[in-house]
Order: structure tokens, then sequence, then C-alpha cells
């Protein structure tokens, strides 16, 4: 095995040169303190999430873990699917840790402090809850846009909030106004999307007052109000020509003033063929325009998201990142971001909706082994009774809500405590298949041979008769090591932990050290209503 101290390992994270740190602790681990130049691919995933997050198998790669043999488990994992330079953090988090080296609390940490520098650089503009409530009362002439998932949206939102998530923001809004003076106010959940998507319409230069809602849907219960939950999502979808238009303008006006790239698709399909460097192609387009059709070997990736999450989509540091939508707005709007986190990243010249051969629907998921034989619903009492064993490895939380009568709960990291023969059967029991199948590989090389699969869910079993159980208080809490406890109820109406969320993002800036502070390249223009 090679290992590399975090003293070495910590300036190579930002030299130039394509590197991937990989954090493959489970996801609670993960957000209770991790480096802040490293992705999540979780061990309980691994050879699922590697091939998206890491598609060029001859890049360089540290892993980390809590000092307790997973990295070394996962380098065999890796190398068994075509990964050649492996190495491991010596000593894992809690090493990085006695070095010196912060480890941050929380998830999507490169876009929370991408807000708060915003914030703080470029004074975006701003409005209260309590604002927002008197221009509520006084009728105003405003518009107030959700920058969110509508899966984020239905959770809660504010009034009559239009859901628009923030890459979509530039490109729809046009066809909503009534008028340029029509202020446009910016919310999501706390501050980072407000911010990003205030200040996006401000570089794209808007006539109209652009405002951040300050601490969002949490700040707004915080303030006393209510919030609607269960909304419907209300996004515009068709779009004039007129609106259309105006996308391309301000597209180029973007390209032009943060000197953002362009390539052809020649280009990209050459840099596909580079296995020398890692080439990542997102369409940052809505979910219905990307299963419409879209370009062989591009991930879907709503512009908002990906600003807000590239520690969850982009593994390699120093890869190229290529862009791809229809005006080529979304593109831009979102390239602006990522350039100034300090990413190469390009814009397609074409538009994708209109090349020919484009793939349609979603790409299917695959089997990363071969399928474990089945086990029929209808025969899972009779094995029970005979001996066999059946092992529950969702999440830890679906197993308190409910699982079939006398599973057992485990995840992938922990498969080595099991506490059973060898020869006995073991019936697997997983939402996503391909978890089984990942777990399978390590009981066989445990020595379990008899291995089957049971799919389903909850309700499934039920109906087919198996007794469904919860356990509300099993696993404990330290053994959920997938998931995150961190604030985990701010969203339904925790006030505590709403006002903890915020303090933390608030925090984000002062936290960072000279080499993470350079990440960010910071350049915008200035709101028309300062």
């Amino acid at each position: 095995m090679t290992y590399v101290d975090a003293e070495i390992l910590k300036p190579q994270l930002t030299n130039g040169s394509e590197i991937a740190f990989i954090d493959v602790r489970e996801h609670g681990q993960y957000g209770a303190g991790h480096p802040f130049f490293i992705a999540s691919i979780p061990y309980s995933q691994l050879e699922v999430m590697a091939g998206t997050l890491l598609p060029n198998k001859s890049i360089d790669i540290v892993l980390m873990d809590n000092g307790d043999g997973i990295s070394e488990k996962a380098k065999v994992r890796l190398s068994d699917i075509g990964y050649t330079s492996i190495a491991i953090l010596k000593g894992g988090a809690k090493a990085w840790k006695e070095a010196g080296f912060t480890l941050y609390e929380g998830v999507n940490l490169p876009s929370k402090t991408l807000g708060e520098l915003i914030e703080h650089v470029a004074d975006t503009p701003r409005i209260s809850a309590q604002q927002l409530m008197a221009m509520m009362a006084e009728d105003d002439d405003f518009i107030l846009v959700d920058g969110r998932t509508p899966e984020e949206f239905r959770t809660m939102m504010i009034g009559n909030g239009i859901c628009c998530p923030n890459a979509e923001l530039g490109h729809r809004l046009p066809q909503l106004l009534s008028s340029d003076s029509t202020k446009i106010i910016v919310n999501c959940a706390g501050r980072t999307r407000s911010i990003i998507g205030a200040q996006g319409l401000i570089n794209q230069r808007f006539d109209n007052p652009v405002f951040a809602l300050e601490n969002g849907t949490q700040g707004w219960e915080l303030a006393g109000y209510e919030v609607t939950r269960g909304a419907e999502d209300n996004l515009p979808h068709d779009l004039d020509e007129t609106t259309l238009d105006a996308s391309r303008k301000r597209a180029a006006d973007l390209r032009q003033k943060f000197n953002i790239k362009q390539i052809d698709l020649s280009t990209l399909q050459a840099w596909q063929l580079d296995d020398t460097r890692t080439t990542y192609v997102f369409d940052i387009r809505t979910k219905e325009e990307f299963i419409a059709g879209h370009l062989l070997n591009s991930r879907h990736a709503p512009g908002g998201q990906l600003v807000q999450s590239t520690d969850k989509r982009v593994g390699a540091r120093a890869a190229r990142i290529v862009l791809v939508d229809d005006t080529g707005l979304r593109a831009a709007n979102t390239a602006v971001w990522l350039q100034q986190m300090s990413h190469e990243v390009y814009v397609l010249e074409q538009n994708v909706a209109t090349l020919d051969g484009p793939e349609r629907g979603l790409t299917p998921e695959t089997s990363i082994v071969e399928k474990l034989p089945q086990c029929r619903i209808s025969e899972v009492a009779d094995r029970l009774e005979n001996g066999a064993i059946l092992l529950d490895l969702n999440k830890a939380m679906d197993y308190r809500k409910g699982h079939i009568s006398g599973a057992r709960w485990t995840i992938r990291p922990r498969l080595g405590k099991l506490d059973a023969g060898t020869d006995c059967e073991f019936i697997l029991v997983a939402s996503d298949r391909r978890v089984a199948e990942l777990a399978a590989i390590d009981l066989k090389e445990l020595g379990l041979k008899d291995l089957s699969y049971l799919a389903g869910d909850v309700k499934t079993w039920a109906e087919a008769g198996l007794e469904i159980v919860a356990t509300p208080d099993f696993p404990a809490d330290k053994d959920c090591i997938d998931y995150l406890f961190f604030t985990h109820d701010r969203h339904v109406g925790n006030l505590e932990a709403a006002r903890g969320y915020l303090a933390w993002e608030l925090a984000l800036i002062d936290q960072l050290d000279e080499q993470e502070r350079s990440f960010y390249q910071l350049d915008f223009y200035s709101s028309p209503s300062a």
C-alpha cells in the first residue's frame, strides 16, 4: 500500500495538477467533519459512484477514512475495476486534524462558502423576512422566486413563490415580469442559493431591483411566519421566442464579461477520447429537456445544483468541465460560478437541443458485478424458518422506519463484524440493487457463498403478508454512520436547528486558511439597485 502524509498532500490539492481526494467514509461521517478539498464517495456505493465521479481511471487518487482500514478495502475494490494510481491518507481524518488542518462540518462546502464570500465582497442586496412580509401586506410590485429544486420547493415554500431553480432564473424570468420596476426576490432554504441566485441576475444585468431573501425559508420561520408544505412545482416551461432571444443575448454578454471560453463539438469529442485528462460534460437544462434528448456520456446536472454540490459531482480536481444547454445562458451563468471556484470550465457552442442523434431518456442503472440470484417474496418466510439470515442494507433511518421482522441491519463497511457462520444462507435487501451487489463482493470475500437478493419495498412486502416492524431507536445513533444528524430537522419546524445551521453558514469564511481562500477568484457586476 502507498500512503501519503497530510502535510505532503494538502498543497498538492491546488497545484494545478489533476488529483482526486476521496472520502470513502459514509455520508454521516463525511458530514460530521471533512477536509475542504475532498469529494465524497461512500464505500457502500464505491464502484457505483466511481465511474461518474472519476471517469479517468489513470488519475492520481488519495483515499481518506477514519484510520479504520476502509481505505485499504476501497483501494482493492478500485484496483479491481481498473484504477491504477491509488494512495491512502496515512492515519485518515484524525491525522488530517492532528496536522493542524480543519475538518469542516456539513456538506456542499465549496458552494456554501462561495455564497458567503459573494455577499461579503459584492454586498449583494438583501431583504429580511419582515421586509418581505411588509411588501406582501402592501401589495407591492414584486415576484418571489425559489431557486431550489422542485423537490425542495415541495418540502417548504413561502406565500406565492414560484419554483425556478437558480440556473433557470435569467432564462425564464423575462416572461414572468410585468415591468422593469418589478422587484425580484430570490429565496432558498437558507442563504447560499438566495445570494448566488440574486447575484446571478445582477450579473445578467436585469434592470429590475434584485434582492436575496436573507436566511431563506428558515429565516422566514424564525421570524414567526408560516411556510407552505406540499406545494406543486409551478415552474413555467414553455418560453416564447422573445424570451429565448433575450436568453441568447444575455449569454453572449456573460461570456464576454467573465471571459467564458467556448468550444465546438469536435473539440469536445477529442477531449472525451483523451485518456490523459478528465473531462466532465454536464447538461444544465431541466430534467424534461434532458430526457427529450442529450449528448452521449453527458450527465444531467441542473446548473443551480451543479454549483451547489460540486463536491458530489466532480471527483477530480483541476479537471475540464464542459457545460451544454440550448440558448447558452444557463451554461454561461453556471460557468461564471464554477470559474470563480477555480474550475477549468467551458461552454459548448452548439445548441444541444438541435444536435443530431441525441440519446433519449435517463441513463439506465447498470450492475457492477454479476447479478445476485433472486429470492421471491413468497419464499422469504420458509427460508427464514430454515435458518436463512435477512440482511437489510438500506439506510439506517429507512430501517428504523420499517423493515421485515427479523431482518438484521448492517452496512458495507461493517460487514466484517457480522456474527454468523459461513454456511448460512443470506438474503440481501436494499432499495438499490447495486448496493446489495457491492456488499456481496465483501461477503463472498468473507467466505459466504449462499447469497440472494430480495427486491421490493416495505409496502410490497407488507402486501405480500410479511410482518413489517419499526425500530425508532435502532440502529443506535452512533451506528448510523450513513446519516448526517447535523441540524437534520431544520426543515421540519426545529427552529433551534435552523438557527444552528444559519450560524454555521455565517461562520464558514472565518474558518478558511490562505490556501482555501485562494480557491475563490471573485468578479461581479454591481447591483443597479445598490
